[in-house]
């Protein structure tokens, strides 16, 4: 019964989707637990270059069935484009299930994200302003609609009816915008929900079939543990748990079910949007990064932050993710660094801390304290093998896999799908 967890370990943007297409070829399932369309799975393989938001990266291979979990957030409409594109492609969606407990993404949720992110100014969080925290404040809320309502379409109507009275009213008395007719949404969710009826399913029975059968299950995460609205940075956080606890919930499968949670990192550390990013390089050497490694968000465009690798932030999401082996993504983009440099603990005012904080205001005040580290200067892109790797390479790796307390068994250097290595550390 091996069911394998992925979990982005730091602010998102890993190269979770590629890892995840590595390891699903020898899976038959796979599940994306949590999030909504905000997450950007990019992955490249002999169709060409993907960008999947909703749909597990899983889809590429014909023999693996796809859910998407109850823990997601669902937006009909980016769902359907998504299959339309890999239609077109010539990549089949047929095993694909989207659960019934799933919450919808509603019009007015996206128009009150954008709206909530205008009304903050500077304050702003930065969300990709898809309607994801709202849907999910919802569903907290008990006001959530769900994706096996759509299945039902006079209660759907009565639903709907009675939610965006509320939600109309906040729109006109807080924001001063107009408000939403209520039977041009229900056309509009109808018509979804014939387009999408033969894949809405309870997918707990098929789930725990699969484990019966001793099926290999991956279950795919989005964001990164440093989002997580309770251990991370807090308000700067996503709204649902990409941590390793977040993928049982999200699926419907025990935590004593999970096998192995395997965590992401890059070699490096990047962050889109608001919030503290302790080892931000804000100047020329961020900015090489960024555009050498072409750090513009997969879901916005946004450019990311770039910075050396955390090691205190990376081992505390190996403690609260309980991950037992890290892939390591990136490492190429280093190829040519004369020297590289690792956070090992944070100062402030007179101390340093080895702990990351859970207060955000400390985060913000972490002045990172470096180790230095001697860089390589050959192309690692096309190695196929650990050993073969430059010496510096492989030390770099080892120091990664020392700070973090944490096995690492997969080093990526490039994006295709062929360049990827298995390693023991």
């Amino acid at each position: 019964m091996p069911v394998v967890a992925l979990v982005g370990g730091q602010w998102g943007d890993e190269g979770k989707g590629k890892v995840i297409d590595s390891i699903a070829a020898r899976a038959n399932m796979v599940i994306r637990y949590g999030g909504g369309d905000n997450a950007g799975h990019t992955t490249v393989n002999p169709y060409g270059t993907f960008r999947l938001h909703l749909i597990p990266s899983g889809i590429f291979y014909g023999n693996v069935r796809c859910v998407i979990g109850n823990g997601v957030v669902v937006n009909p409409a980016v769902l359907l484009r998504e299959i339309a594109e890999l239609k077109e492609h010539g990549i089949s969606a047929d095993k694909l299930l989207v659960s019934d407990r799933a919450h919808l993404i509603m019009p007015y949720h996206t128009l009150l994200d954008r709206l909530e992110e205008e009304r903050r100014g500077h304050g702003a969080i930065g969300t990709t302003q898809r309607g994801i925290g709202p849907a999910f404040v919802d569903k907290v809320a008990r006001t959530g609609l769900r994706v096996g309502d759509l299945l039902y379409p006079a209660e759907f109507r009565k639903q709907l009816q009675s939610v965006m009275e509320q939600k109309n009213a906040l729109l006109t008395s807080m924001y001063g915008h107009p408000a939403l007719a209520v039977d041009e949404v229900y056309r509009q969710y109808v018509s979804y929900a014939e387009q999408m009826r033969d894949r809405i399913a309870d997918t707990l029975p098929v789930i725990h079939e699969a484990m019966q059968r001793g099926d290999m299950i991956l279950l795919e995460g989005a964001q990164g543990a440093l989002l997580d609205t309770d251990l991370g940075t807090y308000p700067f956080v996503t709204s649902s748990s990409p941590l390793a606890g977040g993928a049982t919930t999200g699926s419907g499968i025990g935590p004593t079910a999970v096998d192995s949670v395997i965590g992401v990192f890059k070699a490096y550390a990047t962050r889109v949007g608001g919030g503290p990013m302790p080892t931000e390089l804000k100047d020329d050497m961020g900015q090489f990064i960024r555009e050498k490694a072409g750090e513009y968000g997969a879901t916005t465009g946004r450019p990311r932050r770039c910075g050396w690798f955390d090691a205190v932030a990376g081992r505390f999401s190996v403690l609260i993710n309980g991950m037992t082996e890290v892939a390591l993504t990136h490492l190429d983009i280093f190829d040519g660094f004369s020297t590289i440099k690792v956070c090992t603990g944070y100062r402030v005012g007179d101390r340093v801390l080895k702990e990351f904080p859970s207060r955000v205001e400390t985060v913000a005040e972490c002045e990172p304290v470096y180790e230095e580290f001697p860089g390589w200067s050959e192309c690692t892109e096309d190695i196929d093998r650990f050993s073969a790797l430059p010496a510096n390479a492989q030390a770099y790796i080892r120091t990664i896999a020392r700070l973090l307390g944490c096995t690492v068994t997969l080093v990526s250097m490039g994006p295709k799908r062929e360049q990827m290595i298995e390693v023991r550390l």
